[in-house]
């Protein structure tokens, strides 16, 4: 089985309102989905939703050396999905936003061919039911006070609040968000890098009242040498994000006793493939992580869920954006139920498509 034909899309999908956190608003999805055709008719699907502030990609820049990887990969044996993350190494550092598509089709063809569903194919035994929170975006407290109870009536169990853009307004914010709720749902809390180290264990102290869960990457990523004493003086444990990209990042941050949690995005780490080295050094360390991600479609977060299925460390899931879009572009996929509920599909591979009649526009490499 080798690969025989790429081919790249781009997908622009407007969402219901901003979604906004302290790096910034985004009003609508620019994603690229990538369909990989093997010499004997299989299909595998991949996507990624590039993130300027954190991955440094756009649409643009992952159809451009998408290009480039599809070229590289035109012939490759999609089973051998290391000597794929070799390749598309070898070839161009960083760019794990579009790697990460290649790398979920990869993955979608290898387990088709194999005959299991993809959480199997990655050594999950079991199709585990998963449970989403859902995001309040960061905004005005009066805003956000308004948006929690809403979540509440639909039903979600868990609510993540966007903090990051002021001392005092943050604190604000989770006190009225909880006079709104009341203190029994739990509340995730991310400020995007938005705080100093001072300011994070100010807050974070600050907090400790408000049955939060954990605190997704309080400083910025570049003072990840921080990053232990914020833990240290927090009653609020810590979660690494854009500090951790890929496997090395997590070695890394574990050796500095950085943090308790990590939050896995596989445009963050380049895929699957090193998404579960990540998962596996977290078990070794006795530590719980998240399976986050961008703004994909179903088809990504599809991706994400198989993973999350894999690994009892897998404590925690934020797959709720598919939700915030105007339209749904997937055929297949994950399934969203009460309370905040995930089925993942049990259908060969990646169990996942797009619709082919919203993709113009796209290039092949043959």
């Amino acid at each position: 089985m080798k690969i025989a034909r790429f081919e790249l899309f781009p997908l622009r999908i407007p969402l219901k309102a901003p979604f906004v956190t302290s790096l910034g608003a985004l009003r609508e999805v620019e994603s690229v989905v990538l369909r990989a055709t093997t010499g004997d008719g299989l299909i595998g699907w991949g996507e990624c939703n590039p993130f300027w502030s954190i991955n440094g990609e756009t649409q643009e820049t992952c159809l451009a050396v998408g290009k480039h990887l599809a070229k590289a990969l035109i012939g490759h044996d999609p089973s051998d999905i290391e000597g794929a993350h070799r390749i598309m190494d070898r070839l161009i550092f960083g760019n794990n936003s579009i790697k990460s598509a290649f790398d979920i089709a990869l993955h979608d063809l290898a387990a088709q061919r194999a005959g299991l569903p993809l959480y199997r194919f990655l050594g999950g035994r079991e199709n585990r039911q998963l449970t989403t929170d859902y995001t309040v975006s960061l905004g005005s407290p009066e805003k956000m006070t308004a948006d929690a109870p809403d979540i509440v009536r639909s039903g979600f169990s868990v609510i993540k609040v966007k903090l990051g853009s002021g001392v005092e307004e943050d604190i604000a914010r989770i006190r009225a968000i909880r006079e709104a709720i009341g203190d029994t749902i739990p509340l995730r809390i991310d400020a995007n890098q938005g705080w100093t180290p001072e300011i994070a264990i100010h807050v974070l102290n600050a907090l400790a009242p408000f049955n939060i869960q954990h605190c997704e990457e309080p400083i910025p990523r570049w003072q990840f040498m921080e990053m232990r004493r914020v833990k240290e003086a927090s009653p609020i444990p810590i979660m690494a994000d854009e500090s951790c990209c890929d496997h090395h990042d997590a070695e890394r941050l574990i050796g500095l006793g950085a943090c308790q949690r990590f939050n896995i995005k596989l445009g963050k780490s380049g895929g699957l493939f090193k998404a579960k080295k990540i998962i596996a050094l977290a078990e070794q360390a006795g530590m719980e992580v998240q399976m986050g991600g961008f703004l994909e479609s179903r088809l990504g977060w599809t991706a994400a869920a198989h993973m999350a299925s894999t690994s009892d460390a897998v404590k925690y899931c934020d797959m709720d954006t598919p939700l915030m879009f105007i339209a749904d572009p997937v055929f297949g996929g994950i399934v969203y139920g009460p309370a905040g509920t995930i089925a993942v599909p049990d259908a060969l591979g990646l169990g996942a498509s797009v619709d082919p009649s919203i993709l113009m526009g796209g290039t092949a490499v043959e």
